[in-house]
């Protein structure tokens, strides 16, 4: 009798790790937001009533299951509160809408900074030195499961969502750009073919971008922060992607086409056409001499 209770009890024990994790997460999917959520998902969202039914149903769905999964840890002194808690799931799951996910399953514990936070780095100068250096930074995405970001610059983000950079769905794009294995521009896609056409489309436009910066001509809408790398490119894109679709599907009709293939949602539904630019000079829209400049790996 004692060997079948010993039996039992290593069973359980075995069990435990796997069973509870599933019916707790199912227990708190059960719950709705509650109003207060509700409202600072809202509010996190900016146009979230225009978002079609269904993916409302899908965004409070998936920021219930991240708020349960994720820990939030405040840093400097800041006590993190829920709508911090809320704004920053509810930009980062808008990523995962219409997307089979387990909503950053290798992701687990968010720091949140009042501000911009130093961070050290080694840099490598000339003869192959290396010093430390301290840079200033807006958030960092990690393949260790963590992200840190500033509020600061989260709040800014949301308040103006076409005119500020967004550091939430920046960090959360390297997120699942590393989901593939590296950070490397190239999130997993599912098919050969899909990576063609996302190697083809993504290569040259980063590779104009990179040239674009080199002269110094601004892109007009893709920051030259994009140019740095590949990895650093795609996030740039997601950002635009979401917040200024309409630029970017202009401008760059074919990298907007990628995108939307890859987050299957089309934002322009979501967000107003900005008003036709002024015309530029005519000495503005000459064309320059082009210099050769490397081609990305993806």
């Amino acid at each position: 009798m004692d060997a079948w209770v010993l039996l039992i009890l290593t069973a359980l024990g075995i069990a435990a790790p796997i069973v509870y994790p599933r019916w707790a997460l199912r227990r708190a999917l059960a719950k709705p937001l509650a109003a207060a959520g509700q409202a600072a998902l809202e509010r996190g969202i900016p146009f979230y009533r225009k978002l079609a039914p269904d993916l409302q149903r899908q965004l409070q769905r998936m920021v219930v299951q991240f708020l349960h999964q994720k820990k939030f840890v405040g840093c400097a002194g800041l006590e993190v509160s829920d709508e911090m808690r809320v704004t920053i799931a509810a930009q980062a799951c808008l990523l995962l809408l219409n997307k089979p996910s387990k909503v950053y399953r290798a992701l687990h514990t968010i720091l949140v900074y009042p501000g911009a936070f130093i961070a050290q780095r080694d840099e490598m100068g000339a003869g192959g030195v290396i010093t430390p250096a301290r840079q200033q930074m807006l958030g960092e995405s990690w393949s260790d499961g963590r992200i840190v970001l500033s509020w600061d610059d989260v709040e800014r983000g949301t308040l103006d969502w076409q005119g500020a950079n967004n550091v939430v769905l920046h960090e959360f794009a390297h997120q699942l750009d590393s989901e593939s294995g590296s950070t490397n521009g190239a999130p997993y896609l599912g098919s050969p073919d899909s990576y063609r056409s996302w190697s083809e489309v993504l290569s040259r436009d980063y590779a104009n971008l990179r040239h674009a910066a080199w002269l110094g001509r601004q892109d007009g809408v893709l920051d030259h922060y994009g140019a740095t790398s590949p990895a650093e490119f795609f996030a740039v894109v997601t950002e635009t992607f979401f917040t200024r679709p309409w630029q970017l599907a202009e401008r760059h009709a074919a990298l907007y086409g990628e995108l939307q293939k890859y987050y299957r949602v089309d934002p322009r539904a979501w967000l107003p056409a900005p008003p036709p630019p002024e015309p530029e000079p005519a000495f503005l829209s000459m064309s320059l001499p082009v210099r050769a400049f490397a081609r990305a790996d993806w």
